[in-house]
């Protein structure tokens, strides 16, 4: 199962490159689905706030997406994603939230957070193996992007937190 010329004996933990390349392919297919997802999330949301977050998000998955298919071409791969199936389950799940609670506007935002932080969750412990992989097997410019992605999720993350307790998860 080769997929690439760097996939070789000299590369420091030659091993973990061809799950990288699948974890790569995997997540860049996660962002592509997930761009659905958040336009869903954002018209269902009640608050101005959480519609906001979503809509930057949206944005900042765009130059996720762009970001990924230049760790591809850091490692001399063009960019493919596959069908994420953990992100399918996650937007399904999400979509689900949205039926049940779309007649209870008090609760809908919590339940859209909740939603949204599982999939921040999936991304960010994906983006984290990725940043282990590059670093062992010195895909120093891989590493660089990769983390950058992963320090915006965990951005993102937070942000969801923020709004949660200051407002959707309260009755103030």
């Amino acid at each position: 199962m080769a997929t690439t010329k760097q996939s070789n004996d000299k590369m420091p933990n030659a091993h973990l490159h061809e799950l990288f390349v699948d974890e790569l392919r995997d997540i860049l297919g996660a962002e592509r689905q997930l761009l659905k997802g958040l336009k869903k999330m954002s018209s269902s949301a009640v608050s101005d706030k959480l519609k906001t977050a979503f809509d930057e998000h949206y944005t900042q998955t765009e130059q996720h997406i762009d970001r990924l298919k230049n760790v591809f071409q850091s490692i001399d791969l063009s960019a493919r994603g596959k069908k994420c199936k953990a992100m399918e389950g996650l937007l399904g799940e999400a979509d689900e939230i949205i039926e049940s609670f779309e007649d209870s506007k008090d609760v809908l935002d919590a339940a859209l957070i909740a939603a949204a932080q599982k999939v921040e969750h999936y991304e960010i412990a994906s983006y984290g193996c990725l940043v282990t992989y590059a670093n062992l097997m010195k895909h120093k410019e891989a590493e660089k992007l990769l983390s950058q992605t992963l320090n915006e999720e965990k951005q993102t993350d937070e942000l969801l937190t923020k709004i949660a307790m200051n407002s959707a998860n309260t009755n103030e």
